[in-house]
């Protein structure tokens, strides 16, 4: 079964949020690379990447998320990922997939991660 990939964003109280669904690998990474970069070009350092609708991640993507926090920090800005600590997305399980890579991979503590959008765009402190 093949998965569409999308990034599609949108803006919520002084955030850009990209909403990224399907399979976030080494042929679609690029894609989310480009956006970010495009977002930060515009000005816009307060980015959010929804991961909800993940099904699956490679290293490839947890670079792109490693290289997205390290361009939004040295412009002082902000990143965060949206990721449900019980891996509901789309109704299949999506974002728990992401959980475990960044788990595995001890990069977790590097991510300012937020269980939903509300919570996403408030101007709590960072922790990563």
């Amino acid at each position: 079964m093949v998965v569409a990939f999308k990034v599609t964003g949108e803006e919520h109280g002084g955030w850009i949020v990209l909403r990224v669904s399907g399979e976030l690998d080494m042929a679609t990474s690029p894609t989310l690379r480009q956006r970010v970069h495009d977002a930060v070009a515009e000005g816009r350092h307060r980015v959010v990447v929804d991961l909800s609708d993940v099904v699956f991640c490679d290293s490839s993507g947890v670079g792109v998320l490693i290289a997205a926090r390290r361009l939004l920090r040295s412009c002082q800005g902000r990143l965060r990922l949206i990721l449900p600590a019980d891996g509901i997305g789309a109704g299949t399980g999506a974002g728990a997939h992401v959980n475990r890579v960044i788990n595995a991979l001890g990069v977790r503590r590097l991510f300012d991660v937020q269980p939903d959008l509300a919570t996403a765009v408030t101007e709590s402190p960072v922790t990563a």
